[in-house]
């Protein structure tokens, strides 16, 4: 690009040729070869960048003349709008707008030639204020056409998720969408607990929960873009992610990942389903998830083979009322309910059940042989110790405790790492 003699501030007048003379080198050097102005496709497009140069030379010499302006760019917000459906990257656009305002303060300050403090020190600052300006005008039009361009693929994935779990999805739905079905999913039902700034006295908690749930959301269009299904609210909901997505293996961590973008500890449970059977696998899911949460099994991923037993234990009949019924006789005597679960917790180790409980260990075997005598079932046997760690289960799914000391949970899976708190 020639450099033209120098101009000043005060020697220009935003309706003078000496615009239309900076517009033609400023556009010159954003449209050389490998310039950011060559990704602008199109003439039309192309054309925009002309006009909003022009009007972003002309604001920025009124601004550095003292002239008190507030109004926007001419076409400046329309062409943005057209770059984001073109497909013109944001960062292309904002480098280009940065490195424009550069060749027009090189262009009216030559470095080579005069330059009077008087007419530098308005230009910088009010090429600062144009630079927030254009940035934010540029970038409030990519988010609008963001949002308008992905309604109608986020209605599809509602309408065809909802179409899967219901059972009701075809081919033809699919095809009618844009979306393709996959021959196998792995079937994530989630639950997602509050944040705790939820319930802080000074904050929404509604907005924190949809803040939480959008960095969900987030976090699962970075992981796997537009490959999954969800339906998802601040409480939880199921993820259809198909199986040549990623690895069975790799579950346990994307749902760490999950967790640390929601910010909050995240319990899952997952099966694998066909087309045909994912409405049957979400139900049952959500079922073994709410087991892992009455179990008080702890944050992170549970599947089917590691709860088969507990899962079955659960599951509501005469089996389950029989074994709480069993595990109710305990209720009148809280130690030795207490000494029960701790014994199972340690995993059958009586010196570390009389640490947890401060008592001697003969004291543990006693109060053991009191609960096959008020049981009928000897916790020192294998089939007693079966009977009674099956009553346990079923007591927890059910969320009965005993009135004065509530058996502990099953220790957690794995455990819990800090995560932070800002909402």
């Amino acid at each position: 690009m020639t450099r033209r003699s120098p101009v000043t501030i005060e020697s220009i007048a935003p309706s003078t040729p000496d615009v239309d003379r900076l517009t033609r080198d400023v556009v010159a050097h954003l449209t050389r070869p490998g310039a950011p102005g060559r990704a602008l496709p199109g003439d039309r497009l192309g054309g925009d960048l002309t006009v909003v140069v022009r009007g972003c030379l002309s604001w920025l010499l009124r601004r550095a003349a003292g002239a008190a302006t507030t109004e926007q760019i001419p076409r400046l917000d329309s062409a943005a709008a057209g770059w984001a459906r073109a497909g013109v990257p944001i960062d292309t656009v904002l480098h280009a707008v940065h490195d424009g305002v550069k060749v027009s303060l090189d262009l009216l300050f030559p470095r080579s030639g005069p330059a009077r403090s008087a007419d530098i020190v308005p230009a910088a600052a009010a090429a600062l204020e144009l630079l927030n300006l254009v940035s934010a005008t540029v970038g409030k039009a990519y988010v609008r056409e963001q949002k308008a361009a992905a309604a109608p693929r986020h209605t599809a994935v509602h309408t065809l998720t909802s179409a899967l779990l219901s059972g009701h999805a075809t081919s033809a739905i699919a095809r009618d969408h844009g979306i393709p079905l996959a021959e196998r999913y792995f079937v994530l039902a989630l639950a997602v607990p509050a944040h705790p700034d939820e319930h802080h006295p000074r904050l929404d908690g509604q907005v924190v929960a949809r803040r939480k749930l959008r960095r969900l959301q987030a976090a699962l269009a970075t992981e796997l873009g537009n490959q999954a299904l969800s339906l998802l609210s601040v409480d939880g909901g199921t993820i259809l992610v198909p199986t040549t997505a990623c690895a069975e293996t790799a579950l346990d961590g994307l749902v760490e990942r999950f967790s640390r973008a929601a910010r909050v500890h995240i319990t899952a449970a997952v099966l694998t389903a066909t087309v045909a059977q994912i409405p049957t696998a979400a139900t049952q899911a959500h079922e073994l998830l709410d087991t892992a949460e009455h179990l008080g099994l702890g944050p992170g991923l549970h599947r089917l083979a590691d709860l088969a037993l507990q899962y079955q234990l659960v599951r509501p009949g005469a089996g389950r009322d029989s074994l709480e019924a069993c595990i109710a006789l305990l209720d009148d005597h809280p130690d030795l309910l207490r000494t029960l679960q701790t014994f199972i917790d340690t995993d059958l180790s009586r010196l570390r059940t009389a640490e947890a409980l401060y008592v001697h260990p003969n004291t543990v075997d006693y109060r053991l042989r009191r609960v096959a005598e008020v049981t009928g079932h000897d916790p020192a046997r294998p089939d007693g110790l079966f009977y009674l760690r099956s009553a346990l289960i079923a007591r927890a799914s059910a969320g009965a405790t005993a009135p004065a000391h509530p058996p502990r949970p099953v220790r957690p899976r794995r455990a819990v790492q800090p995560l932070a708190t800002a909402g």
